[in-house]
């Protein structure tokens, strides 16, 4: 008797991994939005003023108003991606119904096209969808597994929760540091931060460390050095 080949669970495959790294690799990302957007704001107001109170208020704003935000747009992408793939999922559906002949056909074309021969192909297509045709069309044409549709409630909870994480980091530092060294610890906190940020984006990108990391660090910088100036400026001539 043949064997069938044995899966183990604690192996990640290719989809279930793929997605994770994307869940990850956005709540870097918005962690990094967090990180200096917040910044930025409570750097520029505490150029304008040195007491407590309006840096608390803007940061606590800034704060919740990006990651309402960021969980809006999220939520908005991936129901239209979602709607998009559903709409995908029926047409097959329908399909499989009302012309089976033609879709069992194009499934062995796909496989040919996947260095198969000809005779093989037509087997491997017949036994999978003997086996299950739904599943074995969609993931064939589509790319698509019905059962890991995205959650949009899940990517905009995910997507608020990493902004907010990020967001409290310049709120913490220049809450808690000495109010005249207040500007230069959160401006070393928040590089630290962005320069973690651009590691783990590399690393999971797959692209150089180094030029990530610049990259965020540097601008970064620029952004806290700009509302830091404006914020001066402004609360230098009173307006």
């Amino acid at each position: 008797m043949t064997e069938l080949p044995v899966t183990h669970s604690n192996e990640p495959h290719a989809g279930a991994l793929g997605t994770r790294l994307n869940w990850l690799r956005a709540g870097v990302l918005g962690a990094n939005d967090g990180i200096v957007s917040t910044a930025g704001l409570v750097v520029g107001v505490a150029g304008a003023t040195t007491a407590h109170a309006p840096v608390l208020t803007a940061g606590v704003a800034g704060l919740v108003a990006g990651a309402v935000s960021m969980a809006l747009g999220e939520y908005v992408s991936v129901s239209s991606q979602r709607d998009s793939e559903q709409a995908l999922l029926e047409k097959e559906r329908r399909e499989l119904v009302e012309m089976p002949e033609q879709e069992l056909a194009e499934l062995a074309a796909i496989y040919e096209t996947k260095g198969l021969s000809p005779a093989t192909a037509r087997t491997v297509a017949e036994e999978l969808t003997a086996h299950d045709a739904f599943a074995a069309h969609v993931e064939a044409e589509l790319g698509i597994d019905p059962d890991e549709l995205t959650n949009p409630w899940h990517a905009a909870g995910a997507s608020a929760l990493a902004f907010t994480v990020g967001s409290l980091l310049p709120l913490a530092a220049i809450l808690l540091a000495p109010t005249g060294l207040r500007v230069p610890v959160t401006f070393v906190v928040v590089l630290l931060a962005l320069a973690l940020t651009g590691a783990v984006s590399a690393r999971l990108g797959g692209s150089r460390t180094g030029r990530a990391v610049v990259r965020l660090v540097a601008g970064g910088a620029v952004a806290m050095a700009v509302t830091y100036a404006i914020g001066a400026l402004v609360g230098g001539v009173g307006l």
